[in-house]
């Protein structure tokens, strides 16, 4: 029986006129959605009035008449005075117990546990309250002092009810001759911590002082053991003092001019004009010098301080530096720039050729972009007129060949549907955004238009939105 070899049948395509007009868009849509992510897009911006504070921020060293007071006999240190508290001359600061006996005595004595004063409550009260209104999560390392601080006080109240037991004991149990009592030698503010910037002098500052990975801060506290000549605490003994930061040459040469410069504490936010001072120090590097006469007992506790400087504030019109651009004219003198044309508007009188090799002049229309009364020139765009053009004097055989250039500063303003540079003049300028003059002759008003990205548009070019 012959075998019988069975093909496959094929369908043939069955093509209609939907599927032709369905490939059809489909391939047109995909070509839309790769030109539009090629394309750079435009992207209007409304011009409106506003400000730019100068940013100024500034992290600076704290200089200040401090006097280091050490030991004079070995012993266990008890502090009397709070830090930051004013002490006179001959007030007592500390004790030292030689033997460490004086706690026996006390006991002996029962003493025992004392309920806070009024006075006492209140001044723990102060103390958080003011920490609480001053901390800032980004300052984190300040609840280190914070802690000494308040254990520095918790010792003070206590050490103050032993003192009351001291003096209520006789000479005959021989406990106060072993407690030396240290008064401040002068009058000034104590603080319990050394850092060996105590002696630092303003036109000493060097930049490396104000790495922190340097920077290292002794805190006392009480009830330690010390031995003789040990540094156990300090004085600030003048409320004059000085703040040292870096600064910028050109900028801190404007502000010794000035001689006195607003400045914001950041810390607590408290405004106070500083003395200025310019400082060229050996390191190479110039070093602007703030000289207060009050607020010194507020930052006592601290060694460098964050600082604004409060200059000036400029207001215009406010717009992104992603508008700015820079286009170059040609510079013509006003004597040649003159009305005509059906509209009367500004243009110049050029030199042309008739068909039969005659001179002529014909009269070009143009636009003014900005005028230099200095100079007394008018800006022309360079589109309209070539570099060796001839232009006529009006009523006159003078003539001026075209060929000084200048670049002006503008944006595009698309108020009318297409890309018009506009010459601006910069009051201010920070990373993001320019502050302008408003209502300029040739510039920008309130409420205009502008492409915000520069780059995004040529001259003249037609917005479609």
């Amino acid at each position: 029986m012959a075998k019988t070899k069975i093909k496959k049948y094929r369908k043939p395509l069955n093509l209609n006129i939907g599927m032709i007009i369905f490939g059809v868009v489909f391939v047109y849509v995909v070509i839309c959605i790769i030109m539009y992510f090629q394309t750079s897009h435009i992207v209007r911006y409304e011009v409106q009035e506003g400000s730019l504070a100068t940013d100024n921020i500034y992290r600076g060293i704290i200089l200040r008449d401090e006097t280091v007071v050490s030991t004079e006999a070995a012993g266990y240190v008890n502090y009397y005075a709070r830090e930051g508290e004013r002490v006179a001359q001959g007030d007592l600061v500390y004790t030292i117990d030689e033997t460490g006996r004086l706690n026996e005595y006390l006991e002996d004595l029962s003493l025992g546990e004392n309920s806070l004063s009024d006075k006492e409550l209140a001044e723990f009260r102060s103390e958080i309250v003011s920490y609480t209104h001053d901390f800032d999560s980004k300052n984190y390392e300040s609840v280190y002092d914070f802690k000494n601080s308040l254990k520095n006080t918790v010792l003070k109240l206590a050490n103050a009810s032993m003192l009351e037991g001291i003096g209520d004991m006789s000479d005959a149990s021989g406990a106060t001759s072993i407690v030396n009592f240290c008064n401040a030698p002068q009058t000034g503010v104590v603080a319990y911590w050394t850092d060996g910037y105590e002696s630092l002098t303003a036109d000493a500052v060097t930049q490396e002082m104000f790495e922190e990975s340097g920077y290292e801060k002794t805190q006392y506290l009480g009830n330690e053991l010390t031995e003789t000549g040990t540094a156990v605490y300090k004085l600030a003994t003048n409320e004059t003092w000085s703040l040292v930061i870096p600064i910028e040459p050109e900028r801190g040469a404007a502000l010794e001019e000035e001689g006195y410069v607003l400045v914001r504490f950041l810390k607590n936010q408290y405004e106070s004009w500083g003395q200025v001072s310019l400082l060229n120090n050996a390191d190479g590097n110039t070093y602007l010098q703030l000289t207060f006469t009050n607020s010194m007992i507020t930052f006592i506790s601290d060694r460098f301080l964050e600082v604004e400087l409060i200059i000036y504030e400029e207001t215009g019109l406010k717009i992104p530096n992603s508008s700015i651009a820079q286009k170059e004219f040609f510079l013509i003198p006003e004597e040649y720039v003159t009305q005509g044309g059906d509209n009367g508007n500004q243009g110049v009188i050029r030199q042309c050729y008739l068909e039969d090799g005659t001179i002529s002049s014909e009269f070009v229309e143009t636009e003014v972009y900005n005028y230099d009364s200095e100079s007394g020139e008018y800006y022309l765009d360079v589109s309209i007129l070539n570099a060796g053009d001839v232009l006529y004097k009006p009523d006159s055989q003078e003539t001026f060949t075209v060929s000084k250039r200048a670049t002006l500063i503008g944006v595009y303003n698309i108020n009318k549907g297409y890309a018009d540079f506009k010459q601006i003049n910069i009051l201010y300028q920070n990373e993001e955004y320019s502050i302008v003059e408003a209502n300029t002759m040739y510039g920008l008003n309130v409420y205009d238009y502008i492409v915000l990205d520069a780059a995004a548009v040529s001259d003249d070019q037609f917005i479609y939105e």
